[in-house]
């Protein structure tokens, strides 16, 4: 078995969506002073690598508690659509994406992660693409950029009405390449709120 980290580190420097709140890492007790270390940590839950509910974006009192774990466990199912500014439906994806899968898309823009443009020049997905997976009833679709859409958000909406969490802002998917089978990891806090930082990893 080999583990495949996928997930972005939190810290002072976390890249915030545009209108977000920084994230504030910092020691509030120390060895020397307090006899033992300690951090607090404030920051929204829509930073580095996390998931979104249905909560999010539409009318639904379900918060990540609600959910069984292994809504946050599946197969994983790796697209690498490097290239593509709008990320489409192929014919291909009818056989390889199934019931239950974590679809991961992988666009290489995480090379972007620290830059302006990260949130406001990454691809989009396509429409027919997300009622596609949504047909297919996967788990998750997770993908190594900010969000699959801008605002207002439609792709958001429509995958999330559906039951699809979103899993962003990934990276390493490099490694993932021309690897068929494995397993998605990504459980959230149980925190009673509309998202949550994540430690995503792929098992191999």
């Amino acid at each position: 078995m080999k583990i495949i980290d996928i997930s972005h580190v939190i810290d002072n420097d976390t890249p915030i969506y545009p209108g977000g709140y920084k994230t504030m890492l910092s020691k509030y007790r120390s060895i020397e002073k307090d006899y033992y270390n300690s951090c607090l940590l404030q920051t929204c839950l829509h930073v580095g690598t996390h998931i979104d509910i249905p909560m999010h974006l539409i009318n639904d009192e379900r918060t990540m508690v609600d959910f069984p774990v292994d809504r946050f466990i599946g197969r994983g199912v790796l697209l690498d659509v490097r290239g593509e500014n709008t990320i489409m439906m192929k014919p291909e994806y009818e056989n390889i994406i199934l019931k239950g899968n974590i679809v991961l898309l992988y666009t290489g823009f995480d090379k972007c992660y620290r830059e302006n443009k990260y949130f406001t020049e990454h691809p989009t997905v396509d429409d027919e693409f997300s009622k596609f997976l949504l047909s297919k009833n996967i788990k998750m679709l997770g993908m190594d950029m900010p969000a699959p859409d801008y605002p207002p958000f439609k792709t958001h909406k429509n995958l999330l009405s559906g039951g699809i969490f979103i899993l962003e802002n990934l990276t390493n998917l490099q490694n993932m390449v021309g690897i068929e089978k494995f397993e998605v990891i990504a459980l959230p806090l149980k925190i009673s709120a509309e998202a949550s930082l994540v430690r995503a990893v792929c098992k191999i």
